[in-house]
């Protein structure tokens, strides 16, 4: 790999009981951890979501309620995958918008707040559609001459996501002798303030809603509606952001006065 890494660089995977952040659960993980030496370590595993996963799920990558049902629940995984991927930047394919919003809800879940949205990350989806714009199975032909195998299974889909990062490094003259930090700044919208891009920042640095009926506004112009998404059914990520943003604007109005 035609890159100097000042940290391990994960990349990793995610299959999914669906698309739906707050509610979805994660049902396989596979991490391939590059360290700075350029040695290699894997971690894959099965998960069992604790909630029926749908047909439509199933249907697309393999994995049905009877091959998870005694597996251990991302719980009992939490721990373990967080030492293993905790002071690493990371690495994905369409991950800076799904998988890593995705992770940090079930990491909640277990009292863990990771990656947080100043975690480097690079998105090979977004470097390739920049460069290319085509998916996962063309990425692989296009940058390696191979054809996908076994789509929609999350070793598979990280092996090729590598095989991809290499050979973008190797071909685009902009990210040779790049760091992570510089690439992941690249593949990340520079005024988002958490992975979905719910909460952005404006030219002023103050917190906007990017959703809802309240999008466009301030978040301390609309104290109201942040604590309306609180009390509903929308992602925990969100939800500790607004709750970290609302204090901050607290603090602020009882130093004015």
């Amino acid at each position: 790999m035609n890159l100097e890494l000042k940290r391990p660089l994960c990349f990793f995977d995610l299959e999914s009981t669906g698309l739906d952040v707050a509610k979805e659960r994660i049902v396989s993980i596979a991490i391939t951890k590059i360290m700075p030496d350029k040695s290699i370590e894997k971690k894959k595993a099965m998960i069992n979501p604790t909630i029926p996963i749908p047909k439509e799920s199933s249907d697309i990558h393999g994995i049905t309620d009877e091959m998870v049902k005694d597996k251990p629940t991302f719980k009992q995984l939490s721990k373990g995958l967080y030492e293993f991927i905790k002071n690493s930047d990371l690495g994905g394919y369409y991950n800076n918008e799904y998988d890593n919003a995705l992770l940090q809800e079930e990491f909640l879940r277990c009292d863990i707040d990771f990656p947080q949205i100043d975690t480097n990350s690079v998105d090979a989806c977004f470097i390739f559609k920049k460069f290319e714009r085509r998916d996962l199975s063309a990425a692989l032909r296009f940058y390696c001459n191979e054809e996908m195998q076994n789509a929609h299974n999350s070793e598979f889909d990280t092996e090729a996501t590598v095989k991809i990062f290499v050979a973008q490094l190797e071909r685009y003259d902009e990210l040779k002798g790049k760091s992570i930090e510089e690439i992941s700044k690249m593949c990340n919208p520079k005024n988002r303030a958490d992975w979905q891009g719910k909460i952005i920042r404006d030219v002023n640095g103050d917190y906007v809603y990017n959703f809802g009926g309240s999008k466009g506004k301030r978040v301390k112009d609309d104290l109201g509606f942040a604590y309306w998404v609180l009390t509903k059914d929308f992602p925990e990520s969100l939800k500790t952001l607004l709750r970290k943003i609302t204090k901050e604007i607290s603090i602020e109005i009882a130093k004015s006065k």
